[in-house]
């Protein structure tokens, strides 16, 4: 296959820019163009990568040397462009949410299905050594039974200033930080515990007076009475990176003041222990460039699974802070 092109869509996002290098940087791709609806946004944004600007995305989607596109656009646009993406038939890259509710997922999904299009979203902590290590070292029933599950991810966003202040618009973001940084926590303890929790309850806060959270803690409850904890901030420093998992047999811990994935009790010892970790798996471009290549794959549809999965608990979270309620998580 030739080198395929490539179109950023959208400079709303923070990630637009590190998706473009990524692009430039595969073997198997190479940046064309780029679009926002915003024209200082997007002029700006692909003069900073060294692109010509399209005034419209109808002109980007057209242009024959686009093959691919990736979506960085406000949270709220992603149904509308990525939808006329894939039927202007090209592979669509997503940044996390997928889409605002997860019935939109699920259509967009299956409208890249039917048309044979490749569409994979950033999920990347799935990807990361620690992360593997936990997850096979629960699946190996290490363990034992895991009752509890608390990831934390925070930065500095909103106290240094570099944070957009777009990222504070409740209608374009669908949300605060638990909608943006906290997807990383979400799926990650959808990938400890399970997919679909009973119930959610969150406790969101605005410590800096923003017109959306910058300050999130969502407890999900699952079936089996075990308990997991997703945390995301954007008024922490520094910023932070942490699990923590617990089980009948052992438990597992990574920084709480270190860089180390540890283990405790059963065979891991009576004290805590390094442990080595395993090998990274691909990352979600790396597996959209590869998917475009030979195919769709059963880490596609694993993605894409954990994304419809994520946009329910994002869903019921906003919903159970805005209500004060606990939520049960359903089709939403």
């Amino acid at each position: 296959m030739t080198s395929i092109g490539v179109g950023i869509v959208g400079f709303w996002h923070v990630h637009a820019a590190d998706y473009a290098h990524d692009a430039a940087r595969h073997t198997a791709t190479r940046v064309v163009a780029g679009w926002d609806a915003d024209p200082q946004l997007g002029n700006e944004g692909a003069a900073a990568l060294g692109i010509p600007f399209e005034e419209s995305l109808d002109a980007l989607l057209a242009r024959p040397d686009v093959d691919a596109v990736t979506i960085t656009t406000a949270t709220a646009d992603h149904t509308d462009v990525i939808g006329r993406a894939l039927r202007a038939g090209k592979h669509v890259f997503s940044e996390k949410l997928l889409a605002p509710t997860a019935p939109e997922c699920e259509a967009l999904i299956a409208e890249a299905s039917a048309r044979g299009l490749q569409l994979v979203v950033s999920l990347p902590r799935l990807s990361e050594p620690v992360v593997r290590t936990a997850a096979r070292l629960i699946g190996e029933g290490a363990l034992g039974t895991v009752t509890y599950a608390r990831v934390r991810m925070a930065h500095d966003g909103w106290l240094a200033g570099w944070l957009p202040e777009r990222f504070g618009d409740p209608v374009a973001a669908i949300g605060g930080a638990f909608a943006d940084l906290g997807c990383h926590p979400a799926y990650l303890v959808q990938l400890f515990l399970g997919p679909v929790p009973q119930s959610v309850s969150a406790t969101y806060g605005a410590h800096t007076g923003h017109a959306v959270e910058d300050n999130a803690v969502v407890v999900a409850g699952y079936g089996n009475g075990a308990v997991g904890v997703a945390e995301a901030s954007f008024v922490t420093t520094p910023g932070a990176f942490a699990l923590e998992l617990r089980g009948t047999r052992a438990s597992l811990l990574y920084g709480f003041g270190g860089d180390e994935l540890i283990a405790k009790g059963d065979g891991f010892g009576d004290s805590w222990t390094p442990q080595p970790l395993d090998a990274a798996a691909d990352a979600p471009f790396d597996l959209w460039v590869d998917a475009i290549r030979t195919g769709s794959s059963a880490a596609v549809t694993a993605n894409l699974d954990a994304a419809v999965a994520l946009t329910r608990f994002v869903v019921a979270a906003n919903a159970s802070a805005s209500d004060h309620r606990i939520v049960a998580v359903g089709d939403n």
